[in-house]
C-alpha cells in the first residue's frame, strides 16, 4: 500500500471501480442474454456474446473500431480451432483470452508508433462511451487509462467481467497470485491519480 493512503479510502477507490464498471457491465446485460441456454454454435456465440467482447475490448483499447477488430479476429481465431475444441463451454474462455490478447497486440503497436510521434499526442474516449456516465464515473474511467495496461486490464477483467482470479490468470496469461498483488497496486495506483488529477 502506498504511503498516506488508508486503508478506507482504498475501499472506497475499489467500490467506486467496482460500481463504474458494473453499471457499464449492467448496459451490456439484456434480459434475452441472461436468459439464453448456453451457445452451441459459433453463430449462438457471436449473437450473443459480440458485443460484450467489443464493450471489454473497449476498455483496453480505448477505440471502438479497433475493439471491433480485435473481437472479430478472436472470431475468426475461435472458427479456425473450433473442430479442436474440448466443448463449446471452452470458447467463452477462448474468447476471452484471444481479445486481452489482441488488445495487448494492438497497444504494442500503438506504442510503437507513438515512438515517432511527440509525446502530448491527445488520447480521447468517444463522446458516446462517456456520455453514459456520470463525471465521477467518468473521472474513475479517466484515470483506468492512465494505469499501466497490466494494472488495467486486471481491473476491467475483475470488475467489468466479472471473472474471479483464476480466470484473469487464465486470461492474462498470469499466476492468481500476481493477479491478486496487481489488483492492489491497481487500485493503490488509481486512489492516487483520482486524488491527484
Amino acid at each position: 500500500m502506498l504511503t498516506g493512503v488508508s486503508g478506507e479510502d482504498l475501499r472506497s477507490v475499489e467500490q467506486t471501480v467496482e460500481i463504474t464498471l458494473g453499471q457499464l457491465r449492467a448496459l451490456d446485460s439484456e434480459p434475452s442474454e441472461r436468459a439464453e441456454a448456453a451457445p452451441l454454435t459459433l453463430e449462438d456465440l457471436y449473437r450473443t456474446h459480440r458485443m460484450r467482447l467489443v464493450r471489454l475490448a473497449i476498455l483496453l483499447v480505448d477505440g471502438p473500431a479497433t475493439a471491433e477488430d480485435v473481437v472479430q479476429e478472436a472470431f475468426t481465431g475461435l472458427h479456425r480451432h473450433w473442430s479442436g475444441l474440448r466443448d463449446e463451454a471452452a470458447a467463452l474462455g477462448y474468447l476471452r483470452t484471444a481479445v486481452v490478447n489482441g488488445s495487448r497486440s494492438v497497444l504494442r503497436r500503438r506504442r510503437t508508433a507513438r515512438s515517432y510521434v511527440p509525446p502530448h499526442a491527445p488520447h480521447a474516449r468517444s463522446a458516446e462511451s462517456l456520455a453514459m456516465l456520470t463525471a465521477e464515473h467518468q473521472a474513475v474511467v479517466t484515470a483506468l487509462g492512465k494505469l499501466p495496461r497490466r494494472q488495467r486490464e486486471v481491473l476491467v477483467l475483475r470488475y467489468y467481467g466479472s471473472m474471479t482470479e483464476s480466470e484473469i490468470a487464465e486470461a492474462t496469461g498470469v499466476s492468481k497470485g500476481t493477479v491478486k498483488s496487481t489488483a492492489s497496486r491497481a487500485l493503490d495506483a488509481l486512489q492516487q491519480i483520482m486524488a491527484n488529477p
